[in-house]
């Protein structure tokens, strides 16, 4: 399964289109940026088309729960209405395309509740399950097959979004970003938080993944073979190798090398053969997820 790449970046630093509070749910308010989405989202489709791949719709609604509505100018009404619209576009794209692709899967996204590189001020379980449950019930009813959870920097928040999901009745995917160190923010190691997550839910998460991180940062503290990375089955990481520190402070992005970073993910799949989706995250885009694609899923 492929999905996109780094949705917001591209956005943004390709394509000349402003995005407040780096919100790509801002462009389902008008016309021109609905088209600007189903322009972003096809060609990664057509990819998928070309090598017989599935897919995984993520919808823009990375940052769309309760906390951003004010931010954006909008009241909790109207940013229910556009986590809908979010789902309707990935619906009608799925559409488009089903004849074509073996499978497509429509997720609705789910961004932390603050920044997505620090844990800021940590929630509990609970309070993350109060927090989230209306953006995973609104994403659910307006017919997510799935939510995915990303950028996830801490225990307690993915706990409680796996939570939310349970009680929606809706499959749910958590994943989590980590440092240069291969730890998340918070300073727990990835298999810890796994653990955790999966010892508090019951194991109730379809998978997890990793994304916005560099594969450099990553790579070496999946073990091969060990039970808790048979849970991990998709990869999002980013074009560049610098620190979410050094990404924060950057004024121009940094694209790392497209090709280079398919010979990284041919080379975790190598060791890690249960990674199953495949995508990118921020300052990827078509040229990444194309390079990763065919170092993947095409022989050597």
């Amino acid at each position: 399964m492929l999905t996109d790449g780094g949705l917001e970046t591209d956005v943004l630093y390709n394509r000349g289109i402003d995005l407040p509070c780096f919100a790509a749910i801002v462009l389902l308010r008008t016309p021109e940026g609905r088209a600007a989405l189903g322009e972003y989202y096809r060609p990664y489709l057509d990819l998928a088309r070309d090598l017989g791949a599935g897919f995984v719709l993520e919808s823009p609604t990375w940052r769309a729960s309760p906390d951003w509505a004010a931010p954006l100018g909008l009241d909790q009404t109207e940013l229910d209405q556009l986590n809908v619209a979010a789902i309707d576009l990935m619906r009608g794209l799925c559409t488009e395309y089903a004849a074509d692709l073996p499978q497509i899967v429509i997720s609705g996204c789910i961004g932390p509740r603050g920044d997505g590189y620090v844990p800021g001020e940590l929630m509990s379980a609970a309070e993350a399950t109060h927090y989230h449950a209306r953006q995973v019930r609104v994403l659910a009813s307006a017919g997510a097959d799935m939510v995915s959870a990303l950028t996830m920097t801490n225990v307690a928040e993915a706990t409680g979004i796996v939570h939310a999901a349970r009680q929606v009745g809706v499959p749910v995917v958590i994943s989590f970003t980590v440092e240069t160190d291969g730890r998340l923010p918070t300073g727990d190691t990835l298999m810890d938080a796994v653990t955790a997550v999966d010892t508090a839910t019951g194991g109730y998460a379809s998978y997890f993944m990793v994304n916005c991180a560099h594969p450099d940062h990553f790579a070496a503290v999946l073990d091969q073979g060990a039970a808790w990375t048979q849970r991990l089955r998709g990869i999002r990481a980013n074009a560049s190798r610098c620190s979410h520190e050094e990404l924060n402070a950057m004024t121009e992005l940094d694209a790392g090398d497209p090709t280079e970073l398919g010979q990284l993910y041919r080379a975790l799949l190598a060791t890690q053969p249960q990674l199953t989706v495949l995508g990118g995250c921020c300052g990827t885009d078509l040229r990444h997820v194309t390079a990763v694609a065919r170092a993947c899923l095409t022989p050597a």
